[in-house]
């Protein structure tokens, strides 16, 4: 009985969730893909004729990869940032905390609204890019598993900003400044094969670096990162982004005035 009503809380904050950005898809979901198709045909199509190849793949099979998990990076995170410092905004969050709902279930809750988010403009962006090559997997399970933990470690970061957020332009600062950086420097659009030594160093404190190849190994068969420790790596920012969550929501760190 117990079991049974949590996860009737979990289920009904996902659905807010799932129902929050599908009623409005087109600020949600069209954008995002309009933006990620202007990379495929300008970065891909055009530019990418006179690159050739890219780490021994064609230029546009190359950036596939990555430019689905830039989407589904920017989405799971601003999804979770947007729903829940809304909340907490409007003080509608108060309701749910005095709820016998557990802290586990609601941020559950919230990082499954995100996931869905990224995963859905992902699968929309893996659609668009059939337009322009011939998409293969070479592993389907490391594909799943990348993407689904990646979107779980950027939902996750997305609740630490809006916890700690008291404006909207807070949670903007993060996705500009930090997020955006860290993506266009993470192997998207080249392989780590082309810096300089100095470069190769740098591009190995970024996470999204490891997230970025890993996934396209998935397709490709082929990364310049050791797999088994990019997993070994993404299990652990999941794990250390959730304890932290944890902690902070028990603490009603951001929450209490």
């Amino acid at each position: 009985m117990l079991a049974n009503y949590k996860y009737i809380a979990f289920e009904t904050i996902l659905v807010k969730e799932i129902r929050r950005f599908a009623r409005i898809w087109v600020q949600t979901l069209v954008p995002p893909a309009i933006t990620i198709g202007l990379y495929f045909l300008i970065f891909g199509n055009l530019i990418g004729r006179r690159i050739g190849d890219m780490g021994g793949f064609d230029y546009m099979d190359f950036i596939v990869p990555g430019l689905i998990m830039m989407a589904v990076i920017q989405n799971s995170y601003a999804n979770v940032v947007s729903s829940f410092f809304s909340q907490k905004f409007q003080r509608s969050i108060e309701e749910l905390l005095v709820s016998p709902v557990p802290n586990y279930v609601i941020l559950c809750g919230f990082i499954a609204g995100g996931v869905a988010r990224g995963l859905a403009v992902g699968f929309i962006v893996t659609l668009m890019s059939f337009a322009f090559t011939d998409l293969s997997i070479y592993n389907l399970p490391i594909t799943i598993l990348v993407v689904l933990m990646t979107a779980i470690v950027f939902s996750l970061a997305g609740f630490l900003n809006a916890l700690f957020a008291n404006s909207f332009d807070d949670i903007s600062i993060i996705p500009t400044f930090v997020l955006t950086p860290l993506i266009y420097l993470g192997g998207v659009f080249y392989s780590v094969e082309l810096l300089p030594s100095a470069g190769r160093i740098v591009s190995s404190f970024n996470p999204i670096f490891y997230m970025v190849n890993t996934f396209r190994y998935g397709f490709l068969g082929s990364s310049d990162v050791n797999i088994v420790w990019s997993l070994g790596m993404l299990c652990l920012f999941v794990l250390v982004l959730y304890v932290i969550c944890i902690a902070l929501l028990r603490r009603g760190t951001g929450l209490r005035h």
